[in-house]
């Protein structure tokens, strides 16, 4: 998990892939942050944009983190959910974000992941696949 938490923390962006109304994974390049206490991922967004109609019709996603330098990633599979609460917008902000969402009242939703499975790889500190069938170093939640 230690191992997990840095690449995901020290590599700002992250893929984040949903499922489309015709069962296509869809994916995009995301600003996360850290994750939190129980590896929650947090982001903003447009609530109009694509992926919030995809979460709220197919709410299992997949968070893609990679640290070409490490040679190391993290995939996250879990569930996501669509968040507009005031409080929580306030402390998911990035003050590099005012040029996309002027209005944060309307135009700023977040999108919450909560973990069901994580896998971690990180060849230059050791932690490295089965070596017959490469299955990932694994936790469930």
């Amino acid at each position: 998990m230690a191992e997990a938490r840095e690449i995901m923390t020290t590599t700002r962006y992250c893929a984040l892939i949903t499922i489309d109304k015709w069962g296509r994974a869809q994916a995009r390049t995301m600003d996360a942050f850290a994750p939190d206490e129980k590896m929650a991922v947090w982001f903003g967004t447009n609530p109009l944009s694509r992926k919030v109609a995809e979460i709220r019709n197919h709410p299992r996603v997949t968070l893609y983190y990679f640290d070409r330098e490490n040679q190391a990633y993290v995939t996250i599979h879990g569930t996501a959910r669509v968040v507009n609460d005031a409080q929580e917008k306030a402390r998911h902000w990035k003050d590099d974000w005012k040029a996309f969402y002027p209005d944060r009242d309307k135009s700023y939703a977040l999108i919450e992941v909560r973990p069901t499975r994580l896998e971690v790889v990180n060849t230059k500190k050791g932690l490295l696949g089965d070596s017959k069938t490469w299955r990932p170093p694994t936790v469930v939640f």
